[in-house]
């Protein structure tokens, strides 16, 4: 079927939401089988993989094929060449005394040049004349445990030794010079057909990891040490094209056009020299480079790199621990640079092109292919079933041949896309047991589209069967109300070419009563309303039906004696929006009275004198009306802690003084309608204020009697004195009163 859907413009309710699919980070963390993700976003048909053949050794670090289509393997572990048929079928040719076989080169006689390392040496494999190849090869479907034979019909011998432990990579030109480069010394080395050598070109880096040729017969290698790309002339004078940003050349290709590509791992210590290209997690080009790729990888070309999980200790690999992703390098013909592909995850191994012209990366340590098509735009071609992809080599009709490590394997990535692929979608979690509607799907060709829900996280776990969403239909996904949901689309082949550019499935999430976890009254505070703060903007609700986080700002508040502050934390599952509600009651009443409704802050301050003196309950109602439909909206309620207002001062009742000439007899009474007198203070003659005790010592009651004398200083001669008082009461209103005593 060919399905097409747009989008439509349909109003939804509130409490209708949408989860859409169709950005790479998104559909990324889906499970794609035999389905490349796009950068832009969307699926589409990968190209056809699998596996042709599975080693006994665990790394295969290098592939290169023949003319016949047969495709030769260096290992490690064990270090082995295997030849292998285009139908599976394969063979030991050769096994060195070498820990690892590096890197190969397959001349156009089918004389084979293979590099071993540690103390590395260069073989020359042949076929021997009048021999054939053993019969007893072992089957393609035998398994990776499989022991296949060393062929006796294939002879080997040192055919260089530059006395030197590494040997990174070979390249053979068109005059079947073979070139050879090293570690240690950062060396590559010449031997001719005649078996003639000479040291070609040093470097000053350590290493020389990967070579290819260019049209014009110029070497091209990249170093570790500090990530150089150099263009050597026949003559064998280098010139650095380029300095990377990161420290080490882990791949080489270049197109038609003339455009390097360059893959680099690995951070550079302090001081390395490298261009800096801008924003390292964008791409910044440097001049105008040519388009990309227009025509396959150069002839010769030899993808050796190194994975990171080698076992330590026996020497180093470059590539192993790199840290900080991989970027790829495009130098234009006029030698400007640009970065066009950067990963924080994945670290490419190897680059070749396609049959479409397309540059592909091997990596780990996921085991994915990406297929390059220009400046930050690719695709997630496939996931293999191991933990780098170290290698490419043509394979007849078009296809690659791709390495693997751990474990060695041997796969085969056709020309044309699969016939048929399918994609899981991550589960979702709609947070709240929800209904599942209808699925939008924009796209073409023919697909299939299904879904399924559950209520855990694991859809192994009794989750209801795969539904078929019928998109000519209605559309309705069908599935049980659940919580999780799933989706699942399967591309197959046809006229039109099958795409999923997105899917989106409307669900309606049961509705849940707010929730109030906390009412606090606070007397003496105003809290000032978010509203009226400038640059405050509370969430909202999208298009889609899908709310954005509120922004929980914090409330500003000031000292005010005068007002009650009232201050609650409330939340929603479904994350609908809240209005509130506050009602008070007095002790000993039975009604709430409304003090303030369709707030939206969750705090409000009120005058404390519109409450008489006594003590009060506040209850703060939650409602979640604003996002649903009248007669569906749901409450909660909470109440606070008892409080006490106290906005009325004591009284001071018949004071009176009198003085003998040497003391002042004071006495008065205090008394308080609601809360107890708290302290009482005096003052004689505008002098300091000093505490006097009740009569029974203990302030705790509403009503106090004070009576206490006070010496009068001997130097005073004064006719008269001016006694005053004051006294508090447990929300310190104060009331004061003053009497003058006068000499008779």
């Amino acid at each position: 079927m060919v399905c097409l859907l747009t989008l439509a413009a349909t109003a939804f309710a509130d409490g209708t939401r949408t989860w859409e699919q169709s950005k790479f980070d998104d559909l990324a963390k889906g499970t794609a089988n035999g389905v490349a993700i796009r950068s832009v976003g969307g699926l589409e048909l990968a190209p056809a993989f699998k596996m042709l053949y599975a080693s006994p050794s665990t790394y295969i670090w290098a592939v290169a094929s023949d003319d016949a289509g047969n495709v030769y393997a260096a290992t490690g572990a064990p270090a082995r060449v295997y030849r292998i048929t285009p139908d599976g079928k394969s063979a030991i040719i050769f096994e060195p005394q070498e820990l690892q076989v590096q890197t190969l080169e397959v001349a156009p006689d089918g004389v084979i040049y293979a590099g071993t390392a540690p103390d590395g040496k260069v073989y020359k494999i042949e076929h021997k004349p009048g021999e054939k190849s053993a019969g007893k090869s072992e089957s393609k479907d035998s398994g990776k445990d499989a022991k296949p034979a060393l062929d006796p019909s294939w002879s080997s011998s040192v055919y260089f030794a530059p006395g030197t432990k590494y040997i990174w990579d070979l390249a053979l030109d068109k005059s079947g010079n073979l070139f050879i480069a090293t570690g240690d010394h950062g060396e590559i080395y010449k031997v001719t057909p005649k078996g003639d050598h000479s040291l070609f070109f040093k470097s000053d880096e350590t290493h020389i990891r990967v070579l290819a040729f260019d049209s014009q017969g110029n070497l091209i290698a990249g170093t570790d040490g500090s990530g150089l790309v150099y263009r050597i002339s026949p003559s064998g004078d280098g010139f650095v094209l380029y300095s990377a940003p990161k420290k080490e050349i882990t791949a080489l290709a270049l197109d038609r056009a003339g455009n390097i590509y360059a893959a680099a791992v690995g951070e550079k210590k302090p001081g390395a020299s490298g261009i800096t290209l801008g924003n390292t997690t964008n791409t910044l080009t440097m001049g105008n480079p040519s388009p990309m790729a227009t025509g396959p990888q150069a002839p010769g070309l030899s993808m050796t790199p190194t994975p990171m999980s080698m076992p330590m200790g026996q020497f180093p690999f470059p590539g192993n621990g790199s840290t900080g992703g991989s970027d790829v390098y495009q130098i234009a013909p006029d030698g400007s640079p640009s970065r066009i592909w950067s990963s924080h995850e994945d670290i490419v191994y190897a680059l070749a092109f396609d049959s479409q012209n397309r540059l592909l990366a091997g990596t780990g340590n996921r085991g994915h292919v990406f297929a390059i098509t220009g400046p930050d735009e690719f695709s997630d071609l496939l996931k293999a079933p191991v933990s780098q992809i170290t290698g490419f080599a043509k394979a007849p009709g078009g296809g690659l041949y791709a390495a693997s490590s751990n474990l060695g394997k041997v796969f085969l990535l056709g020309p044309a896309p699969e016939n048929e692929g399918t994609y899981e979608s991550d589960v979702f979690d709609a947070k709240i047991f929800s209904r599942w509607g209808r699925a939008e799907f924009l796209g073409a060709g023919n697909v299939e589209l299904l879904a399924r829900s559950g209520n855990v996280d694991n859809p192994d776990r009794n989750w209801s069967p795969w539904k078929k969403v019928d998109l000519r239909g209605n559309a309705e996904t069908g599935v049980p109300p659940a919580r999780y949901a799933q989706w699942k689309a399967v591309l197959h082949s046809g006229s039109t070419k099958p795409m999923v550019d997105s899917v989106t499935l409307y669900y309606l999430p049961r509705n849940v009563a707010p929730e109030i976890e906390d009412v606090s009254v606070q007397v003496g505070v105003r809290y000032q309303p978010l509203s009226k703060q400038p640059g405050i903007t509370m969430g909202t609700t999208d298009i889609s039906g899908v709310s954005t986080p509120h922004f929980e700002a914090p409330i500003p508040s000031t000292h005010d004696r005068d007002a009650i502050g009232v201050k609650w934390t409330a939340h929603d599952e479904n994350d609908d929006q809240l209005v509130y509600s506050i009602y008070y009651r007095g002790d000993g009443e039975s009604r709430w009275l409304l003090l303030k409704d369709d707030l939206t802050d969750k705090a409000y301050s009120f005058d404390a004198s519109l409450l008489p003196d006594g003590g009060y309950v506040v209850k703060v109602v939650a409602s979640d009306a604003p996002s649903h439909s009248p007669g569906d909206a749901l409450t909660a309620e909470r109440v606070s802690h008892r409080f006490e207002v106290d906005t009325t001062p004591p009284r001071i009742e018949n004071l009176s003084a009198s003085s003998d000439g040497k003391q002042i007899h004071v006495y008065f009474h205090a008394e308080d309608n609601f809360s107890p007198i708290k302290r009482a203070e005096y003052s004689v003659d505008a002098g300091e204020w000093k505490y006097v005790d009740p009569m029974g010592q203990i302030s705790d009651s509403k009503a106090e009697d004070y009576d206490f004398k006070v010496d009068i200083d001997p130097k005073q001669t004064a006719p008269e004195h001016v006694v005053v008082v004051r006294v508090y009461d447990k929300y310190d209103n104060m009331d004061a009163a003053k009497t003058i005593i006068r000499a008779k």
